[in-house]
């Protein structure tokens, strides 16, 4: 390498020499923008490692404050989604408060209003045997409550208390297949026995296929089973329909649509009035009776215009007198008791004697006599 430079050192120096001044020339000469050659050259060459740079600077910062951005917005999301539990929590528990209150009210209500003794309970578990339809309720002993009591709510009966602890008492379900209550129907009271089967209907049992039940009719309690008082609602009747033996009647118990929560014990129970239907049979309008001024007024064409077309009377009947004029209105059948008359007496008959022939009603009126003059007055 010292060998060529040495060799060649004044080319070396021509060359160096030359390109100085080829660089103080682009540096010194313009392009047609009023640009030097050389500032052309160094941006052209630095403005896509710049552009790059530029662009991955942008990206990176996008993205961190995108992310710090995003854990923002997820705690926030956090937060509100706490509060609206929250609020939800809350707004639950208001509406039952809300609604315990007025069950509350409404058995207040009724124990006001109802002869019955009550004492109020409130439904705190459910039995675990298989297949039994009870509850257990908060009143016990204690509180005067008995086995046998009747259980019921505003809109009717529940059930009946089957076990009895100092706090606590079990409760057995109407729907409970071994439930049985008498019952009768409201409009047509017909009596029966309120069964349970299991699940949401009971049944009305010896109700015969002749007796009026009718669909949408109600059962009360009746107080035959010496449990609940005679007058509380049991149902509705769902599905009536004639069987082999009995009529089938599925009623839909009215104590337990709107869920159990707070219920009455009867302590001491006082049968009341079945509540009154509309008759079955109702008044019939009547016209008043015809005044005298219809006395000379035709027979209608419905009834017997004359001895040729009216029966004649038997021979029990008595002699038929017509009313005195003035005593009262002459109605058709005076009418035709007098045409009877006449005939009778034209042939000799006297009704009622048993003895005398029939009087022939179609042979015709006799003539009517003529009226007697009048004996002269004074003056004459």
């Amino acid at each position: 390498m010292d060998f060529l430079l040495n060799r060649y050192r004044n080319l070396s120096v021509l060359l160096v020499a030359i390109l100085s001044q080829l660089a103080l020339l682009a540096y010194q000469v313009k392009t047609g923008g009023d640009v030097r050659l050389i500032r052309f050259w160094a941006i052209s060459a630095v403005t896509p490692l710049a552009r790059l740079i530029d662009t991955g600077r942008s990206s990176v910062s996008n993205f961190f404050r995108d992310y710090f951005v995003l854990l923002d917005v997820r705690e926030a999301n956090k937060r509100m989604k706490a509060e609206l539990e929250r609020v939800e929590m809350e707004n639950q528990y208001l509406r039952a408060e809300l609604s315990t209150a007025d069950r509350a009210t409404a058995l207040a209500i009724f124990q006001k209003t109802s002869p019955s003794k009550t004492l109020a309970a409130r439904v705190i578990g459910n039995t675990t045997d298989s297949g039994a339809k009870a509850v257990i309720v908060d009143r016990g002993s204690i509180s005067g409550v008995q086995k046998g009591m009747a259980v019921i709510t505003p809109e009717g009966i529940v059930g009946k208390v089957i076990s009895v602890y100092p706090t606590a008492s079990y409760v057995l379900l109407i729907t409970d297949p071994s439930f049985a209550a008498g019952v009768v129907s409201q409009k047509n009271h017909v009596h029966g026995t309120l069964k349970g089967q299991g699940h949401s209907t009971v049944v009305i049992d010896y109700v015969q296929n002749e007796q009026p039940v009718e669909e949408g009719e109600w059962f009360l309690t009746s107080g035959d089973d010496l449990i609940f008082p005679r007058g509380i609602p049991a149902g509705q009747v769902v599905v009536v329909k004639p069987g082999k033996a009995r009529k089938e009647i599925y009623l839909t118990p009215s104590g337990l649509q709107n869920g159990l929560e707070d219920v009455l014990i009867i302590v001491e129970g006082v049968h009341g009035a079945l509540p009154d239907v509309p008759p079955s049979n109702q008044p019939v309008h009547l016209l008043a009776p015809p005044g005298e001024e219809s006395a000379g007024a035709p027979i209608s064409p419905g009834g017997s215009s004359g001895p040729g077309r009216a029966g004649a009377p038997t021979e029990s009947a008595g002699p038929a007198t017509a009313p005195a004029s003035g005593t009262g209105p002459m109605t058709d059948a005076d009418r035709i008791r007098q045409q009877y008359r006449a005939i009778g007496e034209a042939q000799n008959h006297v009704y009622g004697d048993g003895k005398s022939k029939a009087p022939n009603f179609n042979a015709p009126l006799p003539a009517p006599r003529p009226a007697a003059a009048a004996p002269p007055g004074p003056d004459h």
